[in-house]
């Protein structure tokens, strides 16, 4: 009992803080354990494709299995139902994204690492960049710059009377709102799931230590377990939302009439 009186839950500074690498001599330059985890992140994307294209067989071994079972995920459930045969030219950025936020997700449930890079606004905020600056570029290459301003801010049959109100609108939502949500949904729901775990995990080790309260541990041990299944799951969903949200941006700026 006088565990669970004492418990204390390390403060979230010290879960999503970790020292720097630096170089010595060099204090321009550091690397710590989230940029790690970056790095394993986009080589664990790479991997799954590379070994599963290499020596692509009838028979498919393990590996090809693995890989055309992404790629055919993100076109059926991402590409097809968003874009069409005609966004197939988008498989290789898509499928990359997918696979890269998944395996920064996932992390999180790897022992000794328990870390999900998304849980760092940092990356989620570079991710939604990128796309933020993609579907821009797409929509003024496929309608050129005044085109796409118009197809963005200007909905067709809208009042005059309400055109200034509905610009405003229109411009805050598809050029502010959309990258902030799509970064700001990844971070929040990985460090929720990742604040989860660890609360949970702290309290079945208190539990554990607190003789009298022995026999609930079986109660805080399955519900930790279960987290984790659930973790997995939001791993695989956020990663699907992320990219199919990117879809749906690229998609809307290649055509006028959305």
């Amino acid at each position: 009992m006088n565990a669970l009186l004492a418990l204390e839950f390390p403060p979230v500074s010290h879960l999503l803080e970790w020292p720097d690498f630096a170089l010595k001599g060099n204090e321009y330059f550091a690397f710590n354990k989230i940029a790690l985890l970056s790095v394993l992140a986009a080589v664990f994307s790479i991997a799954v494709i590379w070994f599963g294209a290499r020596k692509a067989q009838l028979v498919p071994t393990r590996g090809q299995t693995l890989a055309e079972s992404v790629v055919e995920f993100v076109r059926e459930n991402v590409v097809m139902q968003t874009m069409g045969a005609a966004g197939l030219g988008w498989m290789p950025f898509l499928t990359s994204v997918f696979l890269f936020i998944f395996f920064c997700n996932i992390f999180e449930i790897i022992p000794g690492i328990q870390m999900p890079v998304t849980a760092r606004m940092a990356i989620p905020a570079a991710l939604a960049l990128l796309v933020w600056v993609l579907y821009n570029a797409v929509g003024i290459k496929k309608q050129g710059f005044f085109g796409y301003l118009k197809s963005s801010l200007l909905p067709p049959g809208v009042p005059k009377a309400l055109l200034p109100l509905v610009m405003l609108i229109e411009f805050v939502s598809t050029f502010l709102i959309r990258p902030f949500s799509l970064a700001v949904r990844l971070f929040a729901n990985m460090l929720a799931g990742h604040l989860l775990l660890v609360t949970f995990a702290v309290l079945t080790a208190a539990v554990w230590s607190a003789t009298p309260l022995a026999l609930i541990v079986p109660v805080t041990f399955a519900t930790l377990v279960a987290l984790t299944m659930f973790e997995v799951l939001v791993a695989v969903l956020q990663a699907f939302i992320f990219t199919i949200l990117t879809a749906v941006y690229i998609n809307l700026a290649s055509h006028a009439d959305h």
